[in-house]
């Protein structure tokens, strides 16, 4: 049984809500605490650099989502959390987290591989980051994520690889 599922079947996520496109989940400066699981739709998540928005991750059908910096910490973030179009969430509390956590040594090891894998995730997205040739990045997501090319926009792609929406489509054809 996957580490997801066994959160879905805790009845952690307790609210829906359905968002329409562009919808905000989080805003800048605002404390969210809240997992999301996405059932249908997508988001994206991003920080603005002056007048810029920089995309630093997505989520799709089937991912939990949350404004980790705030999470972990009670504190505002600088992460907007946007809906790309019509979405279908579940909202789970930071408090039943907890408790369900706390509630037995196996559910605290659960929560370290939770941990464990977003801290790998973040890893593979600063590498990406890093390495300058634009067809790296990009064979490196598609290889990671097939999926994030069916179900978000090339131009929100172009944007989290760090490219021009022109680049990304180039590379695609090729």
């Amino acid at each position: 049984m996957s580490i997801l599922q066994k959160l879905l079947d805790q009845n952690l996520f307790k609210k829906k809500i359905v968002s329409n496109r562009y919808d905000y989940l989080s805003a800048e400066k605002e404390t969210n605490t809240n997992i999301y699981f996405i059932e249908s739709g997508s988001v994206r998540i991003f920080i603005r650099d002056h007048d810029e928005e920089r995309i630093v991750r997505f989520g799709y059908s089937g991912n939990i989502i949350v404004s980790l910096d705030s999470f972990l910490s009670g504190k505002p973030s600088d992460l907007y959390i946007q809906t790309i179009k019509k979405t279908s969430i579940k909202v789970a509390s930071k408090k039943d987290l907890d408790d369900f956590i706390r509630s037995s040594d196996e559910n605290m090891k659960l929560w370290i591989l939770i941990l464990e894998d977003l801290v790998l995730q973040q890893m593979e997205r600063e590498k990406d980051l890093l390495i300058n040739s634009p067809k790296e990045r990009y064979e490196r997501v598609l290889k990671r994520s097939p999926q994030l090319f069916q179900e978000i926009p090339n131009k929100h792609i172009a944007n989290y690889l760090r490219m021009s929406p022109e680049t990304l489509s180039r590379l695609k054809k090729s």
